[in-house]
């Protein structure tokens, strides 16, 4: 043993050195993760059937998006005159700057899919519920800004694809009431895509939203930590309110640094073989004089432009608006704690997502189908203004049409208020997500149904 020492007092300096720099270095390390999560976490919340690891695979998206953006930063140049030339001198000439590109552009679309699943995990799991509504609220604003990070990024290839679809998304602003134009006109710096829209669009794609973003993240974190850890189910209580059995707890390190660990790293990878193999779009040079047919926006807008083939702009824009507003609301409509940490709630709250999801997938396309070929509200009642025949009056019937759900499912099922709305929510996302497939696959020339 004595043989393993060593012999003088030099090389005993630096190999006591040697070891204080890596103990040193380990402390830190350990200080950070236990910055961001709890000394120890309940076993159960160790499962992947529960957390399916979103929230972190969401975190290190952000890394790689941050990491790989400053490095896009070094050979972009944000100018219309130059910015596609740019783009492809980054494909073509520079080390690894296709796949560099790549990354950045899988990673940002990955992101807008992880941090949406996210928020459906949290929902479905109550885990707003117990002083958890304010992280609720951060987390729906953390998903808008990546669909703003996407939304300003989109444009910054100067492509065909790019500026047509920019142009569409901004006109969707437009219709925003009472400040729809503004907001459209202070985001192009005009009336149309040019010169300033790319400069705005990169001035707050690689400055403004990732400095909030980072703020945003870290309340988010440290939100996590200080209400003790991800939601769990509350213990089952006997007749003296003592819980009949205990949840064991382990330490976050190793045992959830070790599955995070391995999540991302397998999320890298796969991620750099998808880079390798798809490369990032890129068409012609944008051209205003000649847009494509269709021109659609962005996929994560699909749904949104579909619904303007079925009713007026105004509606179309206030009916997202309610039913964000709603699920903004949520954990002040459903106040029942006893079922945190339950996927569904309970059994009914299965069976009322279950019938949430069969409904939306007949109804949607349904109406979708009749509305193109048969149902003409403006042809049916030509003496009422437009705004109320394709306005008004479809805004106002798919509202009853909801709370027609909502009210079956507590008569129905017999559900109570928070399994209802379990129904209720998996039947929108479920419409939400149809209605973009339909605008992605189904959609040809001039916006006509194609099969």
């Amino acid at each position: 043993m004595s043989e393993n020492l060593p012999r003088s007092w030099k090389e005993r300096l630096i190999y006591t050195d040697r070891v204080d720099d890596r103990g040193r270095m380990r402390a830190v390390a350990n200080n950070l993760i236990l910055h961001l999560h709890p000394t120890k976490v309940p076993a159960p919340a160790l499962r992947w059937s529960y957390t399916w690891g979103l929230g972190g695979l969401s975190a290190v998206l952000a890394l790689i998006l941050i990491v790989t953006g400053v490095l896009l930063m070094f050979r972009y140049d944000a100018s219309v005159e130059r910015a596609y030339t740019s783009i492809q001198y980054m494909e073509t000439q520079v080390f690894f700057g296709s796949m560099i590109r790549s990354l950045h552009h899988w990673s940002a679309n990955l992101l807008v899919v992880t941090a949406f699943l996210h928020l459906l995990r949290v929902f479905y799991t109550g885990g707003f519920k117990q002083g958890r509504s304010a992280n609720w609220l951060i987390g729906i604003i953390l998903l808008l800004m990546v669909v703003a990070f996407n939304f300003t990024g989109y444009l910054l290839p100067w492509d065909q694809l790019a500026y047509w679809a920019i142009t569409v998304g901004t006109s969707l602003l437009g219709y925003i009431p009472l400040i729809g134009d503004s907001i459209s006109n202070l985001l192009l710096a005009g009336p149309e895509v040019g010169q300033g829209a790319l400069r705005n669009f990169y001035a707050i794609h690689v400055a403004v939203l990732p400095a909030l973003l980072i703020v945003m993240m870290s309340y988010h974190f440290w939100k996590v930590r200080k209400d003790g850890g991800i939601s769990q189910p509350l213990p089952e209580l006997d007749e003296k309110g003592k819980p009949t059995e205990r949840v064991e707890r382990l330490t976050t390190i190793p045992h959830l640094v070790q599955k995070e660990f391995l999540a991302a790293a397998i999320l890298i990878a796969f991620l750099a073989v998808w880079a390798m193999l798809v490369p990032a779009p890129l068409e012609a040079l944008a051209n205003p004089s000649h847009p494509p047919n269709p021109a659609k926006a962005a996929w994560y807008f699909m749904g949104l432009q579909e619904l303007l083939l079925h009713m007026h702009p105004l509606a179309a824009v206030i009916l997202p608006g309610v039913i964000l507003l709603a699920i903004v609301f949520i954990p002040y409509w459903d106040k029942d704690e006893s079922d945190i940490g339950i996927y569904f709630r309970s059994k009914v709250g299965k069976i009322t997502g279950v019938f949430g999801v069969i409904l939306a997938a007949i109804l949607t396309p349904l109406l979708v189908f009749l509305d193109e070929y048969w149902i003409d509200l403006p042809g049916m009642l030509p003496e009422w203004p437009t705004i109320l025949s394709n306005g008004l009056l479809p805004l106002l019937l798919t509202l009853a049409g909801l709370l027609a759900i909502y009210f079956a499912m507590r008569v129905v099922a017999r559900a109570n208020r928070s399994e209802a709305t379990v129904g209720l929510f998996t039947f929108v996302i479920t419409s939400f997500v149809i209605l973009t497939l339909i605008g992605i696959f189904f959609r040809g020339a001039n916006m006509a149904l194609v099969y």
